[in-house]
């Protein structure tokens, strides 16, 4: 079997559009079996991520995430994609790390923003000003044209440099907002519950491990909560763990992930406040590099 390699190149191929109709897709095949090994270093990580899709084939993602390599001026998460023959298992296609990160993520919250984000929001606020934020606006635009985007980070000049509006004061941006898109880093709550208002979405990225929260139990437990995969994310980050140990949220309190029906995965009333949690779990991974593989292989 011929070995494909996928460059950063392949991106010029892609659309959000078609991107998301492989996640729905992907998401009508058989459930698949997910493992996650977690190698630490102090602040580092080794991120291993393991599935397969019957129907589809086979992903392993390794990740290391540096959160130092910022000052370094470097890549905080970097790693590398392999795909396999769904029925034979054979190695077929090496697809550019950062290119499936990029859309797999984005892609993830766009999803969920296509179905949860009222049609007619359009300040969106993102609190981070990382590689992820400028992902977001790039996906968010392919759904929303009118959007205007408004940008909070811990450092003011990081969030200038992405050339958008500067918020200075995070509560009264969030209370602004249609949308809220938080990638970060976090340990501790950057989002308070009592600060949302009626019809607000949130789409929270940046928590990807169990020492993790950028919202707290209050804003759980106001919102109308959703998930990626259930399999993932509930005893997996601390966005969940938390208020599900706390008791402001229990598990019967997660409405639905994409493997369940989209017409329960959706928004009721414009009035309702709306958070899902972006896990980015490999069968995501899968999805989005044999996406990109297959548009690489049609040019």
């Amino acid at each position: 079997m011929t070995l494909t390699i996928v460059p950063k190149d392949a991106e010029a191929l892609l659309t959000w559009p078609g991107l998301l109709d492989a996640f729905e897709a992907g998401h009508r095949l058989p459930k698949p079996d997910i493992k996650d090994l977690f190698v630490y270093r102090g602040p580092d990580t080794v991120l291993d991520r393991a599935t397969w899709i019957d129907g589809l084939g086979a992903l392993v993602k390794v990740a290391t995430v540096i959160p130092s390599n910022a000052q370094r001026g470097l890549p905080t998460v970097n790693g590398s994609v392999t795909l396999y023959d769904d029925k034979t298992g054979e190695l077929t296609a090496l697809v550019d790390f950062h290119l499936v990160t990029k859309w797999k993520t984005a892609g993830d919250s766009l999803l969920s923003a296509r179905r949860l984000a009222r049609k007619d929001a359009k300040n969106f606020l993102l609190v981070g000003a990382g590689t992820v934020a400028k992902s977001m606006v790039q996906a968010y635009s392919s759904l929303f044209p009118d959007a205007r985007f408004t940008v909070w980070s811990r450092s003011r000049s990081t969030a200038a440099a992405m050339g958008l509006p500067v918020a200075d004061d995070l509560e009264q941006a969030v209370k602004s907002a249609d949308v809220i898109c938080t990638a970060t880093m976090a340990t501790e709550p950057l989002i308070h519950g009592d600060w949302l208002q009626p019809g607000q979405h949130l789409d929270l990225i940046g928590a990807y491990k169990p020492g993790m929260r950028e919202v707290d139990d209050t804003a759980m437990a106001r919102a109308r909560l959703f998930v990626d995969a259930r399999a993932t994310t509930i005893h997996h980050i601390g966005e969940l763990i938390d208020p599900l140990k706390s008791g402001a949220i229990t598990e019967s309190h997660i409405i639905a992930d994409f493997y369940d029906d989209p017409a329960i995965y959706t928004r009721r009333s414009d009035d309702e406040i709306t958070i899902a949690k972006n896990g980015g779990g490999a069968h995501l991974d899968l999805m989005t590099a044999s996406y990109i593989a297959s548009m690489w292989s049609q040019r």
